[in-house]
């Protein structure tokens, strides 16, 4: 999907100039509460009438005057009015305002960063995905913000850059799994590096056979559509610091062999949003010329049942050395995983972010719009604060060391994971990732610095829709990085 055009402009709002004008409401103290321009005073007995109460996610919409817009639209924000909250309620007005292709905000903002948010939540709230509907839903084509601040104060262009990645990201989510297997993902990602400056380089079956890629080929082996491994490169002049992103792509998983119930496997579609998100990101940082390194790694393969499909209790020579008997073949993930993360740490990066749809367990922990986050304490620090910093939800969890016993095999290093109940799947999965972070050179065992982002639940929204997220696919972890990338090279 297009991101509609974004403007700014410190002239008055008429109307006029817009299908729709959007104003907000806030919960106060002592009732509903107008957030807008001088001029539209006159909305609030309207819309009082109509029962608004200025909470979370309300529209109301009212009839505009003579010579003004066709509609005057107010969203609530709830009981604050910060920045957060108002990306949330822009968000949340542009999802639910349909056939109406230009919108004005007059919501005043008394800082730039209040500004970029309120454009930045209508952007990402206009998202709609259209390609497999005989008749797609007309799409908001410009947003206007009346602000005084300026285009660069508020940052437009960045806005727009983020904006353009989370739809990215939620383009490749939403596709269809026939239209995407490893093979296609793997050269829309190097068609969209190429045209950002981004170097790119793929190994299909042969190349991850001769480098070591146990674990990609071996998820790949049941499937028609080979496995794939995408490195990406964005490297300005001058760069100090060296952040690796690593992606699960996952481009359908029925579960192998150790094949899913028909229900829990509509939806697999989605098992791919880590490697979306880390392309999406790299693609954001290079477009916006952010003075970082940034390698990306998008570890791609289709888990199919087949003749040929990588079978319980075979064991997997991995990227590194490190064997793996396999136990589910529904812990796919993890496996793909490990390999891209041996290649990672070999190029000694500052910092290592991993992202993947990892456990259905980390759904039972934290629901649908929490992201499990793991790993080193400092790096797990940086990448919450960088969440936190653009209203992506992540809580800490933690990785004890103890249940490194329950990944003993008989007859490898490791299993990929404990069958039976009462295993707490998140973290154990991590436990395993972290077996396959490297060491620092020259170090007594010091790994690499590393987190882990386990989105399964996030990623994709099956439930009604809330603040600028639709149903499909979020785009989650995309802003997180982005701000990463940011704040390292700052």
């Amino acid at each position: 999907m297009a991101t509609p055009a974004l403007t700014v402009t410190d002239s008055p709002a008429t109307g006029a100039e817009a299908d729709i004008v959007l104003l907000a409401a806030r919960s106060g103290p002592d009732g509903l509460e107008l957030l807008a321009e001088d001029g539209f005073d006159w909305v609030v007995p309207l819309i009082t009438k109509l029962g608004a109460t200025g909470a979370a996610d309300e529209l109301t919409r009212v009839a505009g005057l003579d010579g003004g817009p066709r509609v005057v639209a107010v969203i609530g924000v709830g009981e604050r009015a910060d920045a957060a909250s108002l990306r949330l309620a822009a968000g949340s007005a542009l999802r639910q305002l349909t056939g109406s292709p230009t919108v004005s905000i007059a919501v005043p903002a008394d800082e730039a960063s209040t500004a970029a948010a309120l454009l930045e939540g209508a952007a990402l709230g206009a998202y709609a995905y259209g390609e497999y509907r005989s008749k797609p839903k007309p799409a908001v084509t410009a947003i206007a913000l009346h602000t005084p601040f300026d285009a660069d104060a508020v940052g437009v262009e960045r806005v727009r850059a983020v904006v353009d990645a989370v739809a990215r990201t939620k383009d490749l989510v939403n596709m269809s799994p026939a239209d995407l297997f490893p093979a296609r993902l793997a050269e829309i990602a190097v068609e969209a590096a190429s045209t950002a400056g981004i170097s790119a380089r793929i190994w299909d079956e042969e190349a991850l056979r001769a480098d070591g890629f146990g674990g990609i080929l071996a998820v790949g082996l049941g499937s028609e559509r080979g496995p794939r491994l995408v490195r990406l490169e964005y490297a300005p002049a001058g760069a100090s610091v060296h952040l690796a992103l690593v992606g699960k792509g996952i481009t359908f998983d029925s579960g192998g062999l150790s094949l899913k119930p028909g229900s829990s496997m509509v939806g697999m579609k989605t098992d791919m949003a880590g490697a979306a998100a880390v392309l999406a990101a790299i693609v954001a940082l290079a477009e916006l010329q952010a003075p970082i390194h940034v390698t990306g790694w998008l570890a791609l393969a289709e888990n199919m049942p087949s003749g040929s499909a990588v079978r319980p209790n075979d064991v997997l020579r991995m990227r590194g050395g490190t064997t793996v008997e396999v136990l589910n073949t529904d812990a796919e993930g993890r496996v793909v995983m490990a390999d891209a993360l041996v290649a990672a740490s070999e190029e000694q990066p500052d910092l290592i972010v991993d992202v993947a749809t990892l456990t259905g367990a980390q759904v039972t922990a934290l629901g649908n719009r929490i992201a499990g986050l793991m790993g080193d304490d400092e790096a797990v620090a940086q990448v919450r604060a960088a969440a936190d910093a653009v209203g992506e939800a992540s809580w800490p969890m933690p990785l004890p060391n103890d249940l490194l016993t329950l990944l003993k095999s008989d007859v490898a290093d490791l299993t990929n994971t404990k069958l039976g109940a009462g295993v707490p799947g998140m973290l154990l999965a991590g436990v395993f990732l972290r077996e396959f972070i490297g060491t620092r050179d020259g170090s007594d065992g010091e790994r690499v610095p590393w987190a882990h982002l386990d989105i399964a639940g996030p990623s994709h929204n099956t439930s009604g829709g809330w603040g600028f997220t639709g149903s499909g696919a979020t785009g989650v972890a995309v802003r997180t990085l982005v701000r990463l990338g940011e704040d390292l090279s700052a």
